[in-house]
């Protein structure tokens, strides 16, 4: 009779517990218990389908002061997001505040006709929201990436409504978040209502992916293609810049961390005599599929995850997507597990090859910004150059990689950072700087072994000028 009256009394904790989805994660000191998280399916409950972007949103019940989550990269519900604008327009909501990461699309509701409607709050800053946050119509979040998640579960964001992309359902009523896990998972956990536009073209994803439709309270059916970014041909600078990492810095069975654009595309496209290679990457693109299929990338060194690629998010063409769906060869995980730099570190021979937008001459990286004007974000670049360089099998190579100069001629490389320029990562974490003149190895360096290292590597036009200026700022010629 005791052990009845104990088991009644635990259900009715579960029920309230699970009652809301504010109570769906009880934080701890050091880590997160998940109660009822979104793989765990609800019994007797369904989402309510509708046929508009508009009544979804009316449904989830928008109203001004709310705070919306947005899912971001590939995975961008840009339908969901039209119908929100519609609606927040036609209603006349006000200072509704919209939380992301870098989004896909028009992003219709950060034109400032809408201003009064709607805030952008970019998590990592992109193209398309990028001048109304610096216009002041929207505003950004400085943080490193493996870090967002906490903003859910210490509180410090509390979503009324979570837009988010996902497959149809399976046989077994799972969907699966597809490209972009990143931060959604801690951001469906914590918020009231979730949204879910449904999308036979989103790839089905595994690892943290997985979630369930009894988790999603509406859904609409709205099938598009994925944004697709085709890869640029890299330039002659870029290929250098590529050639220079693969044959110096990129040892087989090596894992690999590599973002989106044309100098991590030139370096992949320079890594197919290597062997064993591995990717550990919050996100990658087109580039690794050709590395798959020659057989480069096997991922059978690497200590977690071994035989798997892990990433966060992704952004590329249908080749890709095509590659990702129903792979159980990739692991799409939690970015606050992916770019924890304490993971990032017991990967083997761990080449963390990051960009950015300028270098001062004792090796200062802004990554972020353009003087004052804010660019992108912190984003995973510090998370991985970190856990890269405390790897512990000390192998770890912390790469920055740039052209020497802007498409206007001036030199990435400078005497100081511009005037307002942001420190992502700081002199002491950068230990190898490549440019298309060559590598310049810091670690270890004083400041004037640094600065002529750096100066080595800097654009031939601007080299002199760059001396003149060492010697103003150090009061020595610098040295090797």
């Amino acid at each position: 009779m005791a052990a009845l009256k104990q088991i009644t009394s635990l259900t009715k904790v579960f029920k309230a517990m699970t009652a809301t989805r504010a109570s769906r994660v009880l934080a701890s000191k050091n880590f997160y218990t998940y109660v009822n998280e979104p793989g765990m399916p609800i019994p007797d409950k369904e989402p309510c389908w509708v046929k508009t972007a508009e009544e979804a949103v009316q449904k989830a019940g928008l109203m001004s002061d709310q705070k919306v989550y947005v899912q971001g990269a590939a995975a961008t519900p840009l339908e969901l997001l039209r119908g929100l604008t519609q609606v927040g327009k036609g209603s006349d909501v006000r200072n509704v505040k919209l939380y992301h990461m870098h989004l896909e699309g028009e992003a219709i509701f950060a034109k400032p006709e809408n201003a009064k409607h709607f805030k952008s709050i970019s998590l990592f800053i992109g193209g398309n929201v990028r001048p109304a946050v610096n216009d002041g119509r929207a505003d950004c979040i400085p943080i490193f990436l493996h870090e967002i998640p906490k903003l859910f579960y210490e509180g410090i964001i509390k979503p009324d409504i979570a837009l988010i992309h996902v497959s149809p359902p399976d046989e077994m009523g799972y969907c699966s978040l597809g490209t972009s896990v990143d931060s959604v998972r801690s951001a469906v956990i914590h918020s009231k209502i979730i949204v879910a536009q449904v999308n036979k073209h989103m790839p089905r994803t595994f690892g943290d992916a997985l979630i369930h439709k009894s988790h999603l309270d509406i859904a609409l059916l709205h099938d598009d293609p994925l944004p697709s970014h085709g890869a640029k041909e890299p330039s002659k600078e870029e290929q250098l810049i590529g050639k220079h990492i693969a044959e110096n810095l990129v040892d087989d069975g090596a894992t690999l961390q590599l973002g989106i654009g044309s100098i991590p595309d030139a370096v992949l496209s320079q890594l197919k005599s290597h062997k064993d290679l591995g990717v550990h990457s919050e996100m990658f693109s087109d580039g690794v599929v050709d590395l798959v299929n020659l057989g480069c990338i096997t991922n059978s060194k690497k200590k977690l995850h071994q035989g798997r690629i892990v990433g966060s998010f992704c952004v590329g063409t249908q080749k890709l997507y095509s590659f990702m769906h129903d792979n159980p060869f990739i692991e799409m995980l939690r970015v606050d597990y992916v770019n924890d730099p304490r993971v990032v570190a017991q990967q083997p021979k761990m080449t963390a090859i990051n960009s950015c937008i300028e270098v001062d001459i004792t090796g200062q990286i802004c990554s972020d910004s353009i003087g004052t004007r804010m660019y992108s974000g912190f984003g995973g670049q510090l998370d991985f150059i970190f856990g890269s360089a405390m790897s512990e099998d000390g192998c770890g190579k912390p790469i920055i990689a740039l052209r020497s100069t802007t498409n206007k001629g001036a030199s990435k490389i400078q005497p100081v950072l511009n005037l307002g320029a942001g420190v992502v990562t700081s002199r002491a974490h950068v230990r190898y700087v490549v440019t298309e003149h060559g590598i310049a190895s810091l670690f270890g360096k004083t400041m004037q072994q640094r600065a002529h290292a750096l100066i080595q590597v800097a654009h031939p036009n601007h080299r002199e000028s760059l001396e003149k200026s060492a010697f103003e700022r150090l009061k020595v010629m610098p040295e090797p």
